[in-house]
């Protein structure tokens, strides 16, 4: 007998914005993802789980003991209430949870098991950063723990590729998902398949582009985030001259024309880009749209610029109900990546 997808099972990835049980992250520790800097990076790390701590669980994969006895030194340094973080003994090759991390999926009315995990593959965005085998098998270790079902679609996925609203529709870019180093065997169609039956959303919407700078080829959690069911924020570059500007242009076209599956156009917010971040003549991939949603805050990346008020502003303006915290993203964003990537929520059901 041919096994359900979980969209056959009634099962589907929630918005963000919905509320959650936890956090989870994984215990940054390797020193080429932050390449003489990774001790930089350590106190804006703890400040972002001193916040998640206010309103959620935090659960934080580690190695071993004497990396969880270095991250519960880090954090209480930075006064965490201690009580909210669950420290658990999964080995991990990098940082990056969103991208490795389980994709919890819910179903509220399921007679037995209302939540599950979706145990994509996963090979460190095109294989560009081997190992990545313990970072693979995160989702399934998670899972064990909460003797939940494990669903594999066994094509390459990262969570940091895909946004969603809760109400079907799913949004991402042609730049990462259609690149060869994924899933060359499969057409655009077929992906457009497995999003569907494995993260239970009816609607797929498309936008070209990622960021310069950006090494997973162009996640969408840098470029245009669902704030709720109908409205969305989408980095603007301003400066004619800069790379951004064109690319970034051309996905607010695209985000224009789109409509919705109720027939109507989305809420579009423009947010301004930093100003350039460079390191060793390196761009990174900065953006204000890296923030991450947690039950009462919204934690922001900031990096140093002119322009970090008034990206605070504008993403108060859309969460109302929330409290918006910046933080200093400027040593984590070396690693190439900030809050959204480094974190992956658990949802309440």
């Amino acid at each position: 007998m041919k096994t359900k997808t979980p969209f056959e099972s009634g099962y589907y990835f929630p918005a963000e914005f919905a509320p959650h049980t936890a956090t989870w992250l994984s215990w940054p520790h390797k020193e080429a993802s932050w390449p003489g800097k990774i001790h930089t990076i350590y106190p804006y790390y703890a400040q972002f789980i001193k916040v998640l701590a206010e309103s959620e669980q935090v659960c934080i994969n580690v190695n071993d003991e004497k990396m969880l006895q270095f991250a519960k030194n880090c954090l209480q340094e930075a006064g965490v209430d201690m009580s909210q973080v669950q420290f658990f003994l999964h080995p991990t090759n990098d940082a990056w949870c969103r991208d490795h991390g389980p994709a919890f999926l819910v179903n509220p009315a399921a007679e037995d098991h209302r939540k599950v995990v979706v145990d994509w593959n996963y090979n460190a965005w095109g294989g560009k950063y081997p190992p990545y085998d313990l970072d693979d098998v995160i989702p399934t270790l998670v899972a064990k723990h909460y003797n939940i079902p494990v669903y594999y679609p066994g094509i390459i996925m990262e969570g940091g590729s895909v946004e969603f609203n809760g109400k079907g529709t799913l949004l991402t870019s042609t730049a990462c998902l259609l690149n060869p180093n994924r899933n060359p065997h499969l057409k655009q169609g077929e992906i457009e398949n497995f999003l569907r039956q494995y993260y239970g959303v009816e609607q797929i919407l498309w936008v070209d582009e990622g960021i310069v700078g950006d090494d997973t080829d162009g996640h969408i959690d840098d470029t245009v985030r669902f704030v709720n069911e109908d409205t969305v924020l989408t980095v603007i570059e301003e400066d004619s001259a800069d790379e951004n500007y064109e690319l970034l242009k051309g996905n607010l076209q695209q985000l224009s024309a789109m409509r919705l599956q109720n027939g109507k156009q989305m809420n579009i917010v423009e947010l301004p880009m930093p100003d350039p971040v460079i390191f060793e003549d390196q761009r990174l991939p900065a953006s204000y749209a890296n923030f991450y949603i947690a039950n009462t805050s919204v934690i922001v990346p900031t990096f140093r610029s002119d322009k970090d008020e008034k990206a605070l502003n504008i993403i108060q303006d859309c969460f109302p109900g929330r409290k918006v915290v910046g933080i200093d993203s400027t040593e984590i964003i070396w690693g190439l990546g900030s809050f959204h990537c480094l974190s992956q929520q658990e949802p309440a059901v």
